[in-house]
Formats: C-alpha cells, sequence, structure tokens
C-alpha cells in the first residue's frame, strides 16, 4: 500500500443530491483496496446534499461554499487541498465501474508522459457520449461544429475533428481534449502548468486544461479500458440560450488566451457570430418544435372547410359557388380559431395528447362556436350545416395526422398513449422488494414483471407470492420471452462493472435505472438530451403537470386582457402599486414573468419545479407584515407547488393589497 499511487478524487456538486449519493456510493466500491481520497466541493446547494454527504460518507471531505463560485475555482479549491499523487475530477452525475480507479492508475504509472486521461462514457441509454474524445477547436473545427459538418459527416477526419469521429471509441487514442466529467490529472503536471483557469464560469475550463498540458510537452490520452456512466452529457441544455451564449462565450475566452494577431481575431470573430447564428437557430428550432403541429392542424382545417363549403353548396343548394368570398375570409379563420384554441385547452398538444384529448377539444370549440353563432350579425351566418361538418372533419383530420406522424415516426399508429412498459428488477430479494415498494410509493403504474435475480440462489425458493423470471446470465433471453423493456438494476446486488457492460451491449431499446444501496431513489435518464429521471418518494408538485402550466399561461393571459377592470380597484385600494401593475402587464404578456411566482429566495430550490418570476408572490398576508426567514420561504414555495390550482392564484390576485 506504501508503494502504490495515491488518488484525490474531486466531485462539484450543485443541487444534484440523488446523483451525488450514487456517484460516491460507485466511487466507495471503486476505491477498495487503494489509497484514495475523495473531496466534495459543494457550491451551496439547497437540496440537502451537505447533509446526505455528512450522514451518509464520513469518509469523505466535504468544503461547503457559501455561494457559487463556480465549476473551475470550486475543483481548484479541492486540488490545493488534496493529497493525491494524481487527481480525478469527477462529475456529480457519473457512476464509475469497481475496477475504473484501478485500471486508470495503472494506465498512468505505465505512461509516464501522459499527463491527462479520460475515460470512454456512455450515458444512461447505453448509448456512447461523442465528448469523451475531442480536438482543440481551432478556427476551422470550430466552424465545422457551428455549422453542422461535424454532425453530416460524424466520421470525417477533416469535418469531425471536434468529437474525433474517425477515431475507435473501443481502442485508445492519444488526443487532445478531455472532459471535465471525468479527468485524471498527474500532481506533477499540475503542479507545472498550473490549475483550472478560475476565468472560465463553467464550459471550457476542460479545453483549456488539456490545451496547456500538450503545450507543456505532455499528452492526453482517451482510455477505452474502462467505462463510466455519465448522465447527463454535454448535450443537457444544448435547446437554451443560455447554453449558447455561455459555452461559446467560453470559446472566446480560450481563442483570446491562446491565439495571437490575425488568427485570435478571426477566431474570436467567427464565434462571436456562431453565437448569433446558433442562436438565432435554436429560437426557430423551439418554435417550428412548438408550432409545426398547431399549424398543420390550422391548414388542414382550412383546407377542409374550403372542401366542405363546395360539397355542402353543390350537394344542398345545387350550387358549388352558393358561399360567398366571405365564408373564406371570415367564418373559416373563425371556426378553426377556436378549435384550435380548444384544443390546446384540452391539452390536444401536449406531448403526450391523447385522441379524447383533441375530441374533447373540438367538441367544446363547436359548442362555443354553435353558442357565438346566434350573434352573429346574418351576413356571416354561413351555416349550421358545415359548423357540424367541419367539426367532423376536424375530428377525422386531426387525429389522422396524428396517426401518419407516429408511423413515420416509430411505425405505429398508436399516439399519446405510451406502449406498455414491461418492467423487471434486478437484484435480491429484498432489494427487490424495497424497489417495488419505492415504485408504490411514488406512484410508478407499470406493468411489473418480477424479479431477476443476479446469480443462482436459493431465494427463489423462500418467497412464493414472488415472481421470479431467471438469472442475469439469461439477461437477453429474458427481456426477448417477457417483452421487457424497463431494467431496474439494485446496485447492492449488482456490480456498477456489470449494470454498465448490459447497458453497452443492451443500448438504447432498453431504459434504465439503478437503486443505490440504502437509497429512498431510484435513478436513471433515457437520454444524454434530458437531466435525468427520479422514482422517489418525494412529494408531487400540482404546478409540474402538463395541465396546470397550461392553465396558469391561460390565467395570466385572461388577467392581462382584465387589465381595464382590473386596474382602477388597484389605484383606488394602493395607487402607489399601479406602475408595478402596469409594468408588469407587458412582461406577463410576451411571457417573461407571471402574475403569480414564488417567494423569493436565494440561490434558489432545484427542488421546485420551475417558474417564471412573479409580477407578485402568492403570500397574501403575513399577518402582522413580518418577512418570513429563508427556510420558512422555502417550506411556502413547496406548499404553493405542491397544492396549486388556478382558484388558488384567483383567489390571490383578488386578495392582493398590492
Amino acid at each position: 500500500m506504501s508503494n502504490s499511487p495515491s488518488l484525490t478524487v474531486v466531485i462539484v456538486n450543485y443541487n444534484v443530491r440523488y446523483f451525488l449519493e450514487q456517484c460516491l456510493l460507485s466511487v466507495r466500491r471503486a476505491s477498495e483496496g487503494l489509497s484514495v481520497e475523495t473531496i466534495v466541493v459543494d457550491n451551496n446547494s439547497s437540496d440537502d446534499s451537505i447533509v446526505m454527504v455528512g450522514e451518509k460518507f464520513p469518509e469523505v471531505r466535504l468544503i461547503a461554499n457559501r455561494d457559487n463560485p463556480g465549476f473551475s475555482k470550486a475543483n481548484n479549491q479541492a486540488i490545493r487541498k488534496s493529497e493525491g499523487d494524481y487527481v480525478l475530477l469527477l462529475n456529480p452525475d457519473t457512476v464509475v465501474a469497481e475496477d475504473t480507479f484501478r485500471v486508470v492508475l495503472d494506465y498512468l504509472e505505465d505512461h509516464p508522459r501522459v499527463g491527462g486521461l479520460g475515460a470512454r462514457m456512455i450515458d444512461g441509454s447505453g448509448t456512447f457520449l461523442p465528448e469523451s474524445k475531442r480536438g482543440f477547436p481551432t478556427p476551422f473545427v470550430a466552424f465545422c461544429k457551428s455549422v453542422g459538418l461535424s454532425r453530416l459527416f460524424p466520421k470525417s477526419r477533416r469535418f469531425n475533428r471536434y468529437h474525433l469521429g474517425y477515431l475507435d471509441e473501443h481502442e485508445n487514442h492519444a488526443v487532445d481534449v478531455l472532459a471535465g466529467a471525468f479527468m485524471a490529472l498527474r500532481r506533477s503536471v499540475l503542479d507545472e502548468i498550473g490549475l483550472l483557469d478560475e476565468t472560465f464560469f463553467m464550459y471550457g475550463e476542460d479545453i483549456d486544461l488539456s490545451y496547456r498540458i500538450v503545450q507543456a510537452g505532455y499528452e492526453n490520452h482517451y482510455l477505452a479500458d474502462t467505462t463510466i456512466i455519465h448522465y447527463k452529457g454535454e448535450s443537457t441544455k444544448k435547446g437554451s440560450l443560455n447554453y449558447v451564449r455561455v459555452f461559446y462565450q467560453a470559446m472566446i475566452i480560450f481563442a483570446r488566451k491562446h491565439f495571437q494577431g490575425r488568427r485570435a481575431r478571426f477566431f474570436v470573430s467567427m464565434l462571436q457570430v456562431a453565437i448569433y447564428l446558433r442562436a438565432m437557430v435554436t429560437i426557430l428550432s423551439n418554435v417550428f418544435r412548438a408550432g409545426i403541429l398547431p399549424l398543420l392542424d390550422a391548414l388542414l382545417l382550412l383546407g377542409g372547410l374550403f372542401v366542405l363549403k363546395d360539397f355542402w353548396g353543390g350537394y344542398h343548394f345545387g350550387n358549388p359557388d352558393y358561399y360567398g368570398r366571405t365564408f373564406m375570409t371570415f367564418n373559416a379563420p373563425f371556426y378553426t380559431a377556436f378549435w384550435l384554441l380548444s384544443i390546446y385547452l384540452s391539452g390536444g398538444y401536449d406531448r403526450t395528447a391523447t385522441p379524447w384529448r383533441l375530441v374533447r377539444g373540438i367538441l367544446v370549440g363547436t359548442l362555443v362556436i354553435a353558442a357565438i353563432y346566434g350573434f352573429l350579425d346574418q351576413t356571416l351566418r354561413s351555416s349550421r350545416a358545415l359548423i357540424l361538418l367541419g367539426m367532423a372533419w376536424a375530428i377525422i383530420g386531426t387525429i389522422g395526422l396524428r396517426m401518419l406522424r407516429q408511423l413515420i415516426r416509430s411505425g405505429s399508429l398508436r399516439f399519446g398513449l405510451p406502449g406498455p412498459t414491461n418492467l423487471a428488477i434486478i437484484g435480491s430479494q429484498e432489494e427487490a422488494s424495497r424497489a417495488k415498494m419505492l415504485l408504490q410509493r411514488a406512484e410508478v403504474r407499470k406493468k411489473y414483471q418480477g424479479v431477476i435475480l443476479p446469480e443462482e440462489t436459493g431465494h427463489a425458493t423462500e418467497n412464493p407470492a414472488e415472481v421470479y423470471l431467471g438469472t442475469l446470465s439469461r439477461l437477453p433471453d429474458l427481456i426477448r420471452w417477457f417483452g421487457i423493456n424497463e431494467l431496474i438494476f439494485c446496485l447492492g446486488d449488482v456490480s456498477a462493472k456489470q449494470i454498465i457492460n448490459w447497458m453497452d451491449r443492451l443500448g438504447s431499446r432498453m431504459t434504465f435505472k439503478i437503486l443505490p444501496e440504502g437509497s429512498e431513489s431510484i435513478i436513471g435518464s433515457s437520454s444524454k438530451n434530458t437531466t435525468g429521471e427520479l422514482y422517489t418518494i418525494d412529494v408531487r408538485y400540482q404546478i409540474a403537470t402538463p395541465a396546470n402550466r397550461r392553465n396558469k399561461r391561460v390565467f395570466d393571459l385572461l388577467w392581462v386582457l382584465l387589465l381595464p377592470i382590473w386596474a382602477p380597484v388597484v389605484a383606488l385600494r394602493t395607487p402607489g402599486k399601479l406602475p408595478q401593475l402596469v409594468r408588469g402587464w407587458g412582461a406577463v404578456l410576451i411571457g417573461r414573468k407571471t402574475w403569480v411566482g414564488y417567494l423569493p429566495v436565494q440561490p434558489g430550490d432545484p427542488q421546485l419545479p420551475a417558474l417564471r418570476p412573479g409580477v407578485i408572490s402568492f403570500l397574501v398576508n403575513t399577518g402582522n407584515g413580518a418577512i418570513p426567514d429563508e427556510k420558512t420561504r422555502r417550506r411556502l414555495n413547496r406548499q404553493y407547488a405542491k397544492e396549486y390550482t388556478p382558484e388558488r392564484d384567483l383567489r390571490i390576485l383578488l386578495n392582493r393589497r398590492f
């Protein structure tokens, strides 16, 4: 032990308590028989991460910051206090295999010119993460990535040098850039080149450090001999404008630091253009994803009404041109708008919209149209029959459109109704029973198939009420026989290495989750583009449901329209607050704010569903006017999110004394 190399594992955490717990359990296992110290730097989390580490991992050295100084500065805090011959920068949303640290240390000992070492990474669906190995972002490399050439030609040596797509992911390679999610560094090299550049708050610091390692004459290697899980991947927030801004600003910092003269100016200018181009693409893609289905519905309904007016005119009146131009310039857009609005309010544009939501929305819209029809001027009353025919076409057309869309996507005509989830638990009888209990308490409604034992044991005869499907060695057969498409691994019974190997082998056709030892949450992520999924006994928030989020937005817009009635009341009761109301009106209209929001807390509560800033808070009356302390405000916020209804917002606005 005294002659063996020592390793310091540094984990920077910010509000990912459940992932951190799982990560530390895997680190504990991987540290057995080695000289390893683990340091967690918490950047002012508000999700009880610090309490969890103190209670469950007493061997971990904890640095608790009172603010969020950023990724680089937090890592440097730990490195300065570390003692290992090697330092591993590790993300909290990772799982390492039991032999990962030994494999890494042996490789570094055998390759003294290697200053930095990365590992092969897969996401929570078992898909290889290309950011495991990268090239330096030269102007041409950055250009190819920015305009999408690297995605069009993923195996090209010329166009995909950013992710080095031409290098085999299953072989070890010398590479330019390592990922900060798993970055093993030689202490002597850090002493020579310096620590992470704290100018980088987030993103870019790993590229900068990798570049300085190579500039100092050392090598960075990609190690395929060990594989880890990295749940989120670098693509977690690529759909957000903030990601685009932060990522490319980091690239600009890198360019200004390491390039000189015309090359630097060209690179910076190109990156600045890329920021606007990517931001524009992000906005357009987000608008397209949100608006393409309503737009297709609108075209479908308008086209159908155009055909129906000619059909009904010819059939009933003997004249296809019986209905004049007014029908297509007023009636058809009027009917279409109400049907689309009703579909939206019924949840027909939710990601999991069912045929019934469409039918319900169209029926309600038809009733509204019929009610308004009687108040229209006689010249605008085309025909009740066309309303009914249009309703029938709207139902058939919108459902047919979604069936066609689903057929193109997945080869199935079913939409809105998730396919059957056949779930199996891999673990011992005790851990499987605990997993089932957590699933029940979390109200997870999936078809439970049974338990798959890690190995041949006598457990199968101990509980006749339990369904034992077989052993882990027969997993592919069991999946096929029982139609299993979701697996929960019990980390207390199955090694992390086995889990990683099975995820790698089975790939994205399965959904994987892990139950850490002693944890009350089952953790997983089906895509590198999601932030992770939890089956947890934590409270469920009503404000997070698609229906209530939609209702809140509709409520906001209704109160925007009611401002002429509302404003005089506020002016009479509290005239000094009227400017706040008027300013809030515009922000709510464009979607930057909501009328009723959370109480202000610092730095925020990641456990709560995201909500736009409120023009006012939901706290109507604090009794003697006292302001609740931070802890009480957090508790009140959770209560508001848990019990949210539009009626509650209405009561708050009616009772609020601005």
